[in-house]
């Protein structure tokens, strides 16, 4: 690697973890309840060594392994000053992640030979697409990063070190195999040499995969079961309808997301058309790019076909990979014209100032609201963060007896801050039997036999028995064990903790 080369890629890895950096000073503080859910189990591995939502219960809802491992490690770092503080980890996992997603940009563009603001517009349709930022604390920002990686080691036709990142791609989220699967297709390097790529995906994943199938009774999360099972949470809105639903109130915030993914799919259309259409024949080889375009495209359709609801962070892997392959591709296509010396220049050059203008009106929408963020620009929850923490706190003290206490229905911030018994189906597996039971029957002859494989290894126990419960109700509220709290998704409403009845203990 020339000098030249390598004071690039610092620039672009360093602009990139800075960027970050400062990302997370704005969301911190306004973290959703999802993310809360990964951070209790960072908290729990880090400081009992447990698997698991809340402590003494094993769970296996973590739907990234790596997001957890990776934040459960960093967060034991940050025991040397006595308490575990996972947001700390978590800001500097973002920072890691992110400084990656920089780095492979950084040799991506000297593979194609594009230059290194290309490579840092890359790195910020990311780090500004609104989707991301009201999703971090989950595995929004690894996402990115596994999948450029996947894409620069095809494009250098390294199968190794792509098995490895397929690895680490599966350990991210396992549906990220519909990526491993076509990029693989797509990159005849790849595609010749596979056995090496599945070796190594192999010696990556399969640890954790075996220890999660017989350890923890399953080898694919329960996550997947317990989302199938809330179509109801959605009404008629599906995944496939679902950008038009986050649309209709949040209309720039979801066309700053989506915009620089629609530009991908057009270039994505374009450049497959001209190649079947046998012309730019001396256009370079960009065959792992195409599968980073198709790939996002084969998840949309697969998201689809699961018929899981259209929670926000799953439209970050489709939208975060069309966008990166259009900045990319229009990269690529514009050094082409500038060495052939033709007027093409100016068609893509004019398209990537169109996802510079995307990203920048992206960046609007983030900071258009109190800096800190209370909330994200995309948000449902009940409860703001800073108002579950205090109720999830005040909770703690009324049950410092043990007392078991069956969810309101959102879990993360509440058992996170409380670090209490709080139970549902995230925390308490004996509640998910019946839930893969009733998958399983609703599911056709292979999806039921895939899932009897999956769970093959499942005690089925019976669920924890609750001692009192929290209730949430829109509006105001007092009286004892009452808190009220705010939203800016859904305003004014309360939670109350009320006793259970000795006969509905369960």
């Amino acid at each position: 690697m020339s000098v030249s080369a390598r004071r690039n890629t610092a620039l672009v890895v360093g602009v990139s973890a800075l960027s970050a950096a400062g990302v997370f000073a704005v969301v911190k503080d306004g973290l959703i309840d999802d993310a809360y859910i990964t951070l209790a189990y960072a908290k729990n591995l880090a400081v009992h060594g447990h698997w698991g939502l809340v402590p003494g219960l094993e769970a296996n809802s973590a739907t990234s392994p790596l997001n957890v491992l990776l934040l459960g490690a960093l967060t034991a770092l940050t025991r040397v000053s006595g308490d575990p503080h996972p947001v700390v980890a978590l800001g500097a996992l973002t920072v890691l992640a992110t400084a990656v997603l920089g780095w492979a940009w950084a040799r991506l563009a000297r593979t194609y030979r594009f230059p290194w603001p290309i490579a840092l517009l890359g790195v910020l349709v990311v780090l500004a697409n609104p989707f991301v930022l009201s999703a971090i604390g989950l595995e929004v920002l690894l996402i990115p990063a596994v999948l450029m990686l996947l894409t620069v080691f095809a494009a250098e036709g390294r199968p190794v070190w792509f098995g490895v990142a397929s690895g680490l791609a599966l350990l991210t989220r396992l549906d990220l195999a519909v990526f491993v699967l076509v990029i693989a297709l797509c990159a005849g390097e790849i595609r010749r040499r596979i056995g090496k790529a599945v070796l190594a995906a192999v010696v990556v994943a399969a640890p954790w995969f075996s220890f999660s199938w017989i350890a923890l009774g399953s080898a694919v999360p329960d996550t997947l079961v317990i989302k199938q099972n809330q179509d109801d949470l959605f009404g008629n809105w599906s995944y496939a309808t679902g950008p038009v639903m986050y649309y209709m109130g949040r209309e720039l915030a979801v066309f700053m997301a989506f915009a620089p993914a629609v530009v991908g799919f057009i270039a994505l259309c374009a450049l497959v058309g001209l190649r079947f259409a046998r012309r730019w024949d001396r256009f370079p080889a960009v065959s792992a790019l195409v599968g980073l375009g198709a790939g996002a495209v084969a998840y949309y359709i697969a998201y689809t076909l699961l018929g899981v609801g259209p929670y926000h962070w799953y439209y970050v892997a489709p939208t975060t990979a069309l966008g990166m392959f259009a900045v990319a591709a229009l990269g690529v296509w514009l050094m082409w014209a500038r060495e052939e010396e033709t007027l093409r220049v100016r068609a893509p050059a004019a398209a990537l100032a169109v996802v510079v203008v995307f990203v920048a009106g992206a960046v609007a929408v983030n900071v258009n609201r109190d800096i800190p963020w209370r909330s994200p620009v995309i948000f449902g929850n009940w409860a703001n963060a800073p108002d579950y923490a205090h109720v999830g706190l005040e909770l703690g003290e009324q049950v410092k007896d043990g007392a078991t206490v069956l969810s309101p229905g959102e879990i993360g911030a509440l058992a996170y801050y409380c670090e209490c018994r709080i139970v549902d189906v995230f925390s308490d597996r004996g509640r998910v039997a019946d839930l893969v039971d009733k998958r399983i029957g609703e599911s056709g002859p292979i999806g039921s036999v895939l899932l009897r494989l999956n769970y093959l290894f499942f005690e089925d126990v019976e669920p924890t028995r609750v001692d009192k419960r929290m209730l949430y109700e829109r509006g105001p509220g007092d009286g004892p064990n009452t808190w009220q709290v705010y939203s800016n998704a859904l305003g004014v409403g309360h939670f109350t903790l009320v006793d259970v009845e000795p006969s509905g203990g369960s």
